[in-house]
């Protein structure tokens, strides 16, 4: 007997659509054809996503002033100074500064084997860096592929990051 690998789906918005499921484990299509029939259609939902971008613009520019804020207070919190550079590049600074900083905290202290002591030297060293552009240039090195949200950052590239942090 044959494994199925096409299935015809009744998405929610009511069209019947062909998928070929071959790439997915064979054990896992009828669920994965179940949650399908759960969504709009491929084309409803880019018609529905496209129409949608004032929303989608909305939520961005509540989300930056958000992490601004908490940046923020993180910095006045932890006392770091003002950054540096044009004023395009500071609210991005900020963001990415504290974004990197929390992974890092997380990563080795939290997480990691590090003590007070230990981070209280790696938090002098980033009271030193004032430039917007190197806080922004090193989220934009760790995680290239996810500049909006620095979440993803793993313990090699917090530790790559924080080699350079001391060097500097």
């Amino acid at each position: 007997m044959a494994v199925r690998t096409h299935w015809t789906v009744e998405h929610a918005c009511s069209h019947r659509v062909d998928h070929d499921l071959s790439n997915r484990p064979a054990d896992k299509r009828a669920g994965f054809a179940r949650w399908l029939a759960s969504k709009d259609c491929t084309d409803c939902w880019k018609a529905a996503r496209d129409a949608d971008t004032g929303s989608k613009e909305e939520w961005l520019a509540a989300k930056r002033t958000e992490e601004h804020q908490a940046a923020l207070a993180w910095a006045q919190q932890f006392d770091m100074p003002q950054l540096e550079g044009p004023a395009k590049a500071l609210d991005w600074g900020e963001r990415s500064r504290h974004q990197l900083m929390r992974a890092a905290h997380t990563a080795l202290v939290v997480e990691g084997t590090w003590d007070e002591a230990d981070w209280a030297e790696l938090e002098e060293k980033a009271r030193a860096i004032t430039r917007a552009g190197w806080w922004i240039d090193q989220v934009r090195h760790e995680a290239p592929h996810n500049r909006v949200e620095v979440e993803g950052l793993h313990r090699r590239p917090v530790a790559a990051w924080v080699a350079k942090l001391r060097a500097a």
